[in-house]
């Protein structure tokens, strides 16, 4: 089985701030997000809530693509998140399914 890697967007409960990373695996990063492990950006302002995912076939077009989303305005960035989750309703318990 071939390895995936993922880009996605994590916010808050109140939607206020976006981070966007990239990950080889997206289950383990989520739960590290949800739980606060990850320090920095993501645990000072919360962001639990994963929100956007895109999956990515090798680490280059992964992190490629993170930077090209991180260079986006915010409104460029809502409009990617709504387009696959119109309700910004949090993806994480379906990556476990």
């Amino acid at each position: 089985m071939e390895k995936k890697y993922h880009v996605y967007i994590m916010t808050n409960t109140h939607h206020t701030v976006l981070y966007t990373g990239m990950t080889g695996d997206i289950i383990c990063r989520g739960w590290q997000h949800k739980h606060r492990l990850v320090e920095g950006f993501t645990k000072r302002y919360n962001c639990t809530k994963l929100v956007y995912i895109e999956e990515c076939d090798c680490p280059q077009d992964a992190i490629d693509r993170e930077k090209q989303i991180k260079r986006w305005t915010r409104k460029k960035k809502e409009v990617l998140i709504e387009r696959l989750n119109p309700k910004w309703k949090d993806l994480y318990e379906e990556l476990l399914i």
